[in-house]
């Protein structure tokens, strides 16, 4: 699915809403490996961007959003709206990583 046909918005900018195929998510659990740790400690001590943990949080992302749009496709869709990430720590260093929206079916005005 192309980035374009993926929005935030409760409507898809050029395009009517022709069924709603229902809600799609994307569901990824990571944790900090003891190497991601100890740099990711190294790095609090100098201040600024953590990047070792940035990296981690912008891959579990990506991954949560393609395995969202995969949802979607496979269920008929070609576009997702209201889509949003949440986050939850399960246990420390454990973190589930979500994203979800409404799958739709939608085409050009």
């Amino acid at each position: 699915m192309e980035a374009k046909m993926v929005t935030t918005a409760l409507e898809l900018p050029g395009h009517e809403i022709v069924s709603n195929v229902g809600v799609v998510r994307g569901i990824v659990v990571r944790s900090r490996s003891i190497v991601g740790s100890f740099f990711g400690g190294l790095q609090t001590i100098f201040g600024g961007n953590i990047t070792i943990y940035t990296n981690l949080c912008e891959q579990a992302r990506k991954d949560a959003y393609r395995l969202m749009t995969v949802h979607a496709e496979r269920n008929g869709a070609n576009a997702i709206i209201a889509m949003h990430y949440d986050t939850t720590e399960i246990m420390s260093g454990v973190t589930e990583v979500i994203c979800y929206g409404t799958a739709v079916v939608v085409k050009p005005r």
